[in-house]
Protein backbone atom coordinates (compact mmCIF):
# COMPACT_ATOMS: atom_id res chain seq x y z
CA UNK A 1 0.00 0.00 0.00
CA UNK A 2 1.27 3.76 -1.16
CA UNK A 3 2.05 5.27 2.37
CA UNK A 4 0.26 8.18 3.59
CA UNK A 5 1.70 11.22 5.97
CA UNK A 6 0.93 9.65 9.16
CA UNK A 7 2.30 5.93 8.09
CA UNK A 8 5.54 7.53 7.12
CA UNK A 9 5.97 9.19 10.18
CA UNK A 10 5.53 5.74 11.96
CA UNK A 11 7.65 4.62 9.81
CA UNK A 12 10.54 6.96 10.10
CA UNK A 13 10.91 6.83 13.62
CA UNK A 14 11.10 2.76 13.56
CA UNK A 15 13.60 3.22 10.53
CA UNK A 16 15.37 5.75 13.14
CA UNK A 17 15.09 2.97 16.10
CA UNK A 18 16.73 0.51 13.61
CA UNK A 19 19.19 2.53 12.66
CA UNK A 20 20.31 3.32 16.18
CA UNK A 21 20.66 0.24 17.52
CA UNK A 22 22.87 -0.95 14.38
CA UNK A 23 20.89 -4.59 14.26
CA UNK A 24 20.33 -6.09 11.08
CA UNK A 25 16.56 -6.96 10.25
CA UNK A 26 17.58 -10.63 11.18
CA UNK A 27 18.66 -9.76 15.02
CA UNK A 28 15.79 -7.78 15.21
CA UNK A 29 13.40 -10.30 14.15
CA UNK A 30 15.31 -12.90 16.63
CA UNK A 31 14.77 -10.69 19.42
CA UNK A 32 11.51 -9.31 19.13
CA UNK A 33 9.81 -12.75 17.90
CA UNK A 34 8.53 -11.09 14.31
CA UNK A 35 9.30 -11.84 11.10
CA UNK A 36 11.80 -10.58 9.18
CA UNK A 37 9.71 -9.85 6.15
CA UNK A 38 7.59 -8.08 8.54
CA UNK A 39 10.15 -5.90 9.83
CA UNK A 40 10.77 -4.65 6.15
CA UNK A 41 6.80 -3.62 5.71
CA UNK A 42 6.86 -1.77 8.91
CA UNK A 43 9.83 0.50 8.37
CA UNK A 44 9.36 0.63 4.91
CA UNK A 45 5.97 1.87 5.73
CA UNK A 46 3.62 -0.93 3.75
CA UNK A 47 2.07 -2.03 6.39
CA UNK A 48 0.73 -1.20 9.73
CA UNK A 49 0.55 -3.47 12.60
CA UNK A 50 -3.50 -3.82 13.78
CA UNK A 51 -1.89 -4.24 17.84
CA UNK A 52 0.50 -1.90 19.35
CA UNK A 53 2.20 -4.75 21.38
CA UNK A 54 4.66 -5.84 18.62
CA UNK A 55 5.83 -2.55 17.68
CA UNK A 56 6.43 -1.97 21.66
CA UNK A 57 8.40 -5.35 21.39
CA UNK A 58 10.68 -4.15 18.58
CA UNK A 59 10.80 -0.15 19.86
CA UNK A 60 11.98 -1.90 23.07
CA UNK A 61 15.12 -4.29 21.79
CA UNK A 62 16.00 -1.52 20.05
CA UNK A 63 16.84 0.43 23.20
CA UNK A 64 13.90 3.13 22.52
CA UNK A 65 13.49 5.36 25.68
CA UNK A 66 10.36 5.43 27.65
CA UNK A 67 9.51 9.21 25.79
CA UNK A 68 10.51 7.73 22.50
CA UNK A 69 7.74 4.93 23.34
CA UNK A 70 5.35 7.35 23.86
CA UNK A 71 5.82 9.29 20.60
CA UNK A 72 6.09 5.93 18.97
CA UNK A 73 2.37 5.08 20.42
CA UNK A 74 0.94 8.28 19.40
CA UNK A 75 2.46 7.63 15.90
CA UNK A 76 1.20 4.35 15.73
CA UNK A 77 -2.84 5.27 16.73
CA UNK A 78 -2.68 7.78 13.98
CA UNK A 79 -1.26 5.68 11.38
CA UNK A 80 -3.82 2.72 12.77
CA UNK A 81 -6.31 5.37 12.45
CA UNK A 82 -5.52 6.04 8.71
CA UNK A 83 -5.33 2.94 7.85
CA UNK A 84 -8.57 1.87 9.19
CA UNK A 85 -10.09 4.79 7.81
CA UNK A 86 -9.04 4.02 4.27
CA UNK A 87 -10.67 0.48 4.29
CA UNK A 88 -14.31 1.45 5.45
CA UNK A 89 -14.58 5.05 4.30
CA UNK A 90 -17.14 3.80 1.28
CA UNK A 91 -19.25 1.88 3.91
CA UNK A 92 -19.43 4.69 6.34
CA UNK A 93 -20.29 7.15 2.78
CA UNK A 94 -23.07 4.98 1.70
CA UNK A 95 -24.72 4.86 5.51
CA UNK A 96 -24.63 8.91 5.06
CA UNK A 97 -25.91 9.06 1.56
CA UNK A 98 -28.97 6.31 2.24
CA UNK A 99 -30.49 7.80 5.82
CA UNK A 100 -30.66 11.24 4.81
CA UNK A 101 -33.53 10.05 2.70
CA UNK A 102 -35.56 8.55 5.04
CA UNK A 103 -37.60 11.72 6.34
CA UNK A 104 -38.74 12.02 2.60
CA UNK A 105 -40.69 8.76 2.62
CA UNK A 106 -43.52 10.09 4.55
CA UNK A 107 -44.23 13.28 2.00
CA UNK A 108 -45.94 10.79 -0.18
CA UNK A 109 -48.43 9.66 2.13
CA UNK A 110 -49.79 12.76 3.36
CA UNK A 111 -50.94 14.76 0.47
CA UNK A 112 -51.59 12.41 -2.52
CA UNK A 113 -53.87 10.19 0.33
CA UNK A 114 -56.20 13.26 1.47
CA UNK A 115 -56.48 14.64 -2.27
CA UNK A 116 -58.03 11.27 -3.26
CA UNK A 117 -60.69 10.87 -0.56
CA UNK A 118 -61.39 14.31 -1.73
CA UNK A 119 -61.84 13.81 -5.17
CA UNK A 120 -65.44 12.11 -4.76
CA UNK A 121 -66.58 14.63 -2.53
CA UNK A 122 -66.23 17.10 -5.24
CA UNK A 123 -67.60 15.50 -7.89
CA UNK A 124 -71.51 16.40 -7.98
CA UNK A 125 -72.36 12.54 -8.81
CA UNK A 126 -71.13 11.01 -5.37
CA UNK A 127 -73.54 12.71 -3.01
CA UNK A 128 -74.73 9.62 -1.39
CA UNK A 129 -71.05 9.10 -0.07
CA UNK A 130 -70.06 12.97 0.68
CA UNK A 131 -73.23 13.41 2.87
CA UNK A 132 -72.74 11.23 5.79
CA UNK A 133 -69.49 13.30 5.80
CA UNK A 134 -70.46 16.15 5.57
CA UNK A 135 -74.08 16.66 7.62
CA UNK A 136 -73.74 13.98 10.14
CA UNK A 137 -76.60 15.16 12.15
CA UNK A 138 -78.89 15.75 8.47
CA UNK A 139 -82.24 14.38 7.79
CA UNK A 140 -81.92 11.73 4.60
CA UNK A 141 -82.61 13.27 1.53
CA UNK A 142 -84.68 11.54 -1.69
CA UNK A 143 -82.80 11.24 -4.55
CA UNK A 144 -85.60 10.70 -7.02
CA UNK A 145 -86.27 13.71 -8.86
CA UNK A 146 -89.32 12.95 -10.70
CA UNK A 147 -91.38 11.62 -7.69
CA UNK A 148 -93.32 13.08 -4.52
CA UNK A 149 -91.36 12.81 -1.08
CA UNK A 150 -92.42 9.95 0.52
CA UNK A 151 -94.69 10.52 2.92
CA UNK A 152 -92.87 9.04 6.05
CA UNK A 153 -90.78 12.15 6.18
CA UNK A 154 -93.68 14.03 7.61
CA UNK A 155 -95.56 17.38 6.88
CA UNK A 156 -92.94 19.55 7.89
CA UNK A 157 -90.25 17.97 6.96
CA UNK A 158 -88.97 20.09 3.99
CA UNK A 159 -89.70 23.70 3.38
CA UNK A 160 -90.91 22.82 0.03
CA UNK A 161 -93.28 20.37 1.18
CA UNK A 162 -94.96 22.62 3.78
CA UNK A 163 -95.10 25.42 1.24
CA UNK A 164 -97.40 23.31 -0.58
CA UNK A 165 -99.71 22.69 1.98
CA UNK A 166 -100.71 26.27 2.58
CA UNK A 167 -101.37 27.01 -1.14
CA UNK A 168 -103.30 23.77 -0.92
CA UNK A 169 -107.25 25.84 -0.29
CA UNK A 170 -106.49 27.81 -3.45
CA UNK A 171 -107.57 25.86 -6.35
CA UNK A 172 -111.66 27.19 -4.25
CA UNK A 173 -112.50 29.58 -7.61
CA UNK A 174 -111.75 29.57 -11.21
CA UNK A 175 -110.57 33.43 -11.01
CA UNK A 176 -108.42 32.80 -8.42
CA UNK A 177 -106.50 29.94 -9.49
CA UNK A 178 -105.87 31.81 -12.95
CA UNK A 179 -103.40 34.28 -12.03
CA UNK A 180 -101.41 32.46 -9.39
CA UNK A 181 -98.18 30.31 -10.00
CA UNK A 182 -98.36 26.66 -10.69
CA UNK A 183 -97.91 24.69 -8.01
CA UNK A 184 -94.95 23.27 -6.50
CA UNK A 185 -94.79 19.92 -7.75
CA UNK A 186 -91.99 16.85 -7.15
CA UNK A 187 -89.79 18.45 -9.45
CA UNK A 188 -89.76 21.28 -6.52
CA UNK A 189 -87.29 19.58 -3.94
CA UNK A 190 -84.45 19.13 -6.10
CA UNK A 191 -84.25 23.46 -6.17
CA UNK A 192 -82.98 23.63 -2.95
CA UNK A 193 -80.49 20.77 -3.28
CA UNK A 194 -77.88 22.34 -4.95
CA UNK A 195 -77.54 24.82 -2.00
CA UNK A 196 -76.64 21.42 0.30
CA UNK A 197 -74.67 19.94 -1.96
CA UNK A 198 -72.34 23.07 -2.28
CA UNK A 199 -72.24 23.27 1.58
CA UNK A 200 -71.41 19.40 1.93
CA UNK A 201 -68.25 20.47 -0.77
CA UNK A 202 -67.56 23.39 1.01
CA UNK A 203 -67.18 21.11 4.81
CA UNK A 204 -65.35 18.35 2.66
CA UNK A 205 -63.25 20.98 0.66
CA UNK A 206 -62.11 22.82 4.37
CA UNK A 207 -61.27 19.58 6.02
CA UNK A 208 -59.32 18.78 2.86
CA UNK A 209 -57.22 21.65 3.15
CA UNK A 210 -56.83 21.41 6.80
CA UNK A 211 -55.58 18.01 6.79
CA UNK A 212 -52.95 18.88 4.00
CA UNK A 213 -51.91 22.37 5.98
CA UNK A 214 -51.32 20.40 9.11
CA UNK A 215 -49.46 17.48 7.07
CA UNK A 216 -46.96 20.02 5.13
CA UNK A 217 -46.54 21.58 8.54
CA UNK A 218 -45.46 18.26 9.84
CA UNK A 219 -43.27 17.04 6.94
CA UNK A 220 -41.52 20.88 7.27
CA UNK A 221 -40.79 20.59 10.55
CA UNK A 222 -39.58 17.33 10.69
CA UNK A 223 -41.00 16.05 13.63
CA UNK A 224 -43.77 13.54 14.17
CA UNK A 225 -47.50 14.09 14.91
CA UNK A 226 -47.40 12.86 18.24
CA UNK A 227 -44.52 15.40 19.53
CA UNK A 228 -42.65 12.59 21.46
CA UNK A 229 -39.51 14.14 20.41
CA UNK A 230 -37.59 11.46 18.45
CA UNK A 231 -38.23 12.38 15.38
CA UNK A 232 -35.64 11.56 12.76
CA UNK A 233 -35.66 15.01 11.43
CA UNK A 234 -34.48 16.99 14.27
CA UNK A 235 -35.26 15.46 17.47
CA UNK A 236 -35.70 17.31 20.76
CA UNK A 237 -36.29 16.80 24.44
CA UNK A 238 -37.64 20.43 25.57
CA UNK A 239 -35.55 22.92 23.94
CA UNK A 240 -32.64 20.72 23.75
CA UNK A 241 -32.00 20.47 20.25
CA UNK A 242 -29.80 16.97 19.51
CA UNK A 243 -27.70 17.20 16.41
CA UNK A 244 -26.82 13.78 16.38
CA UNK A 245 -30.33 12.61 15.44
CA UNK A 246 -30.70 14.84 12.78
CA UNK A 247 -30.27 13.64 8.86
CA UNK A 248 -27.16 15.42 8.59
CA UNK A 249 -25.20 12.48 10.73
CA UNK A 250 -25.48 8.77 9.57
CA UNK A 251 -27.06 6.37 11.79
CA UNK A 252 -23.58 5.20 13.02
CA UNK A 253 -20.73 7.48 13.43
CA UNK A 254 -17.27 5.13 13.66
CA UNK A 255 -13.68 5.18 13.26
CA UNK A 256 -12.17 7.06 10.51
CA UNK A 257 -14.69 9.65 10.07
CA UNK A 258 -14.20 13.29 10.50
CA UNK A 259 -17.16 15.88 10.45
CA UNK A 260 -19.41 17.81 12.81
CA UNK A 261 -21.61 15.21 14.37
CA UNK A 262 -17.77 13.48 15.37
CA UNK A 263 -17.33 16.71 16.90
CA UNK A 264 -20.71 16.80 18.62
CA UNK A 265 -19.64 13.47 20.08
CA UNK A 266 -16.62 14.67 21.33
CA UNK A 267 -18.80 17.61 22.82
CA UNK A 268 -20.20 15.71 24.56
CA UNK A 269 -17.69 13.24 26.06
CA UNK A 270 -16.01 16.28 26.92
CA UNK A 271 -19.09 17.65 28.50
CA UNK A 272 -19.03 14.57 31.03
CA UNK A 273 -15.53 15.01 32.16
CA UNK A 274 -13.79 13.06 29.36
CA UNK A 275 -9.71 14.36 28.28
CA UNK A 276 -10.68 14.64 24.66
CA UNK A 277 -9.93 16.87 21.87
CA UNK A 278 -12.61 18.34 20.50
CA UNK A 279 -11.67 18.52 16.56
CA UNK A 280 -13.83 16.90 14.42
CA UNK A 281 -11.50 13.44 14.14
CA UNK A 282 -12.73 9.91 15.22
CA UNK A 283 -9.33 8.77 15.85
CA UNK A 284 -7.86 6.38 18.55
CA UNK A 285 -8.28 9.01 21.20
CA UNK A 286 -12.54 8.92 20.50
CA UNK A 287 -12.03 5.18 20.09
CA UNK A 288 -11.07 4.65 23.53
CA UNK A 289 -13.45 7.68 24.82
CA UNK A 290 -16.30 6.34 23.48
CA UNK A 291 -15.63 2.65 24.44
CA UNK A 292 -15.42 3.68 28.04
CA UNK A 293 -18.22 5.86 28.52
CA UNK A 294 -20.52 2.66 26.81
CA UNK A 295 -19.00 0.54 29.80
CA UNK A 296 -19.68 3.34 32.53
CA UNK A 297 -23.08 3.76 30.41
CA UNK A 298 -24.04 0.11 30.87
CA UNK A 299 -23.82 -0.51 27.11
CA UNK A 300 -22.00 -2.74 24.57
CA UNK A 301 -18.43 -1.41 24.42
CA UNK A 302 -18.70 -2.06 20.52
CA UNK A 303 -16.53 1.33 20.14
CA UNK A 304 -19.07 3.10 17.43
CA UNK A 305 -21.86 5.45 18.29
CA UNK A 306 -25.52 4.49 17.00
CA UNK A 307 -28.75 5.32 18.45
CA UNK A 308 -28.27 3.72 22.12
CA UNK A 309 -25.10 5.27 22.61
CA UNK A 310 -26.53 8.54 21.16
CA UNK A 311 -29.32 8.76 23.21
CA UNK A 312 -26.59 8.20 26.57
CA UNK A 313 -24.77 10.86 25.39
CA UNK A 314 -27.81 13.13 25.66
CA UNK A 315 -29.24 11.57 28.43
CA UNK A 316 -26.66 9.76 31.19
CA UNK A 317 -25.87 10.93 33.99
CA UNK A 318 -22.18 9.62 33.80
CA UNK A 319 -19.20 11.54 34.74
CA UNK A 320 -16.07 10.18 33.24
CA UNK A 321 -13.45 12.22 35.47
CA UNK A 322 -10.60 10.56 36.94
CA UNK A 323 -6.99 10.71 38.79
CA UNK A 324 -4.84 12.88 37.73
CA UNK A 325 -0.92 11.43 36.98
CA UNK A 326 -0.10 12.52 40.11
CA UNK A 327 -2.39 10.90 41.87
CA UNK A 328 -1.95 7.49 40.10
CA UNK A 329 1.81 7.73 40.84
CA UNK A 330 1.51 8.39 44.46
CA UNK A 331 -1.42 5.00 44.77
CA UNK A 332 0.67 3.03 42.72
CA UNK A 333 3.93 3.32 45.10
CA UNK A 334 1.52 2.91 47.54
CA UNK A 335 0.77 -0.55 46.78
CA UNK A 336 3.92 -1.21 45.44
CA UNK A 337 6.26 -0.21 48.17
CA UNK A 338 8.91 -3.12 47.25
CA UNK A 339 9.43 -1.77 43.90
CA UNK A 340 7.86 1.67 43.57
CA UNK A 341 9.69 3.17 40.48
CA UNK A 342 9.22 0.19 38.73
CA UNK A 343 5.54 -0.15 39.25
CA UNK A 344 4.91 3.49 37.86
CA UNK A 345 7.06 2.67 34.90
CA UNK A 346 4.83 -0.46 33.92
CA UNK A 347 1.44 1.86 34.38
CA UNK A 348 3.04 4.16 32.38
CA UNK A 349 4.49 2.47 29.72
CA UNK A 350 0.95 0.47 29.28
CA UNK A 351 -1.52 3.48 29.68
CA UNK A 352 0.34 6.50 30.08
CA UNK A 353 -1.11 6.42 33.23
CA UNK A 354 -4.67 6.86 32.13
CA UNK A 355 -7.63 5.08 33.81
CA UNK A 356 -9.78 5.23 31.13
CA UNK A 357 -7.10 3.35 28.49
CA UNK A 358 -8.62 0.94 26.32
CA UNK A 359 -6.56 -1.06 23.24
CA UNK A 360 -8.21 -3.31 21.32
CA UNK A 361 -5.99 -6.75 20.55
CA UNK A 362 -6.23 -8.26 16.84
CA UNK A 363 -8.33 -11.77 18.34
CA UNK A 364 -10.90 -9.33 18.86
CA UNK A 365 -9.59 -9.02 22.58
CA UNK A 366 -8.74 -5.81 24.97
CA UNK A 367 -6.61 -4.59 27.72
CA UNK A 368 -8.20 -2.69 29.95
CA UNK A 369 -7.45 0.83 32.58
CA UNK A 370 -3.93 1.93 33.85
CA UNK A 371 -2.49 -1.89 33.89
CA UNK A 372 -4.07 -2.92 31.07
CA UNK A 373 -5.56 -6.07 31.83
CA UNK A 374 -6.54 -8.02 29.82
CA UNK A 375 -9.73 -10.05 29.04
CA UNK A 376 -8.21 -13.18 30.32
CA UNK A 377 -7.25 -11.81 33.64
CA UNK A 378 -10.45 -10.13 34.12
CA UNK A 379 -12.09 -13.22 34.29
CA UNK A 380 -9.27 -15.13 36.45
CA UNK A 381 -10.15 -12.44 38.53
CA UNK A 382 -13.75 -12.15 38.67
CA UNK A 383 -13.46 -8.24 37.31
CA UNK A 384 -15.79 -6.91 34.66
CA UNK A 385 -14.63 -3.83 32.00
CA UNK A 386 -16.06 -1.63 34.52
CA UNK A 387 -14.35 -2.52 37.38
CA UNK A 388 -11.10 -2.41 35.54
CA UNK A 389 -11.59 1.22 34.78
CA UNK A 390 -11.48 1.93 38.19
CA UNK A 391 -8.45 2.78 39.14
CA UNK A 392 -7.92 1.55 42.40
CA UNK A 393 -9.42 -2.05 41.53
CA UNK A 394 -7.07 -2.02 38.67
CA UNK A 395 -4.23 -1.35 41.02
CA UNK A 396 -5.03 -3.80 43.29
CA UNK A 397 -5.73 -6.44 40.33
CA UNK A 398 -2.27 -5.75 39.15
CA UNK A 399 -0.38 -6.27 42.55
CA UNK A 400 -2.63 -9.35 42.94
CA UNK A 401 -0.75 -10.43 39.33
CA UNK A 402 2.43 -9.35 41.06
CA UNK A 403 2.07 -11.42 44.09
CA UNK A 404 2.21 -14.49 42.26
CA UNK A 405 5.85 -14.38 41.57
CA UNK A 406 6.47 -11.01 42.97
CA UNK A 407 7.76 -10.15 39.41
CA UNK A 408 6.08 -7.63 36.93
CA UNK A 409 5.96 -10.88 34.13
CA UNK A 410 2.17 -10.68 33.05
CA UNK A 411 3.73 -7.20 31.05
CA UNK A 412 7.36 -8.86 29.73
CA UNK A 413 7.49 -5.90 27.37
CA UNK A 414 6.88 -3.12 29.76
CA UNK A 415 9.00 -5.05 32.13
CA UNK A 416 11.98 -4.78 29.76
CA UNK A 417 11.15 -1.39 29.16
CA UNK A 418 11.23 -0.19 32.78
CA UNK A 419 14.69 -1.95 33.18
CA UNK A 420 16.16 -0.08 30.14
CA UNK A 421 18.71 3.02 30.55
CA UNK A 422 16.94 6.22 31.80
CA UNK A 423 17.63 9.32 32.83
CA UNK A 424 17.40 9.64 36.22
CA UNK A 425 14.02 11.07 38.11
CA UNK A 426 14.01 13.91 40.10
CA UNK A 427 14.69 13.47 43.59
CA UNK A 428 11.62 13.69 45.90
CA UNK A 429 11.35 16.37 48.75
Amino acid sequence: MSACPETERFAALLRSLKSRSGLSYEALARKSGLAGSTLHRYCRGTSVPQDYGSVHRLATVCGATPDELRTLHRLWALADAARAAAERGPVSQAAGRTEPEAPREAEPNAEPNAERKAEPNVEPNAEPSAEPNAEPGAEPIAEAPTTAPPPALGPASTPTQAQAQAQAPAPASDGDRAPQPPAPDAASPPARQPRRHRLRVTVVVAAVLAAVTVSAWVLSSGRSPSGDGDGAGGRKTGEAVRPLFSAGCPPVIAMGEHDECVREVQRLLHAKGADIGVDGDFGPQTLRRVTAFQVLAGLQPNGVVAEPTKKALYTSPVRMGVWSPQKVRQRVREVFPEVPDKAVAIADCQSFLDPLHILPNTNGTRNWGLFQISDARLRELGGTPRKALDPEWNIQAARKLWSRDRDFGDWPHCERAAEAPRSPAPKRT
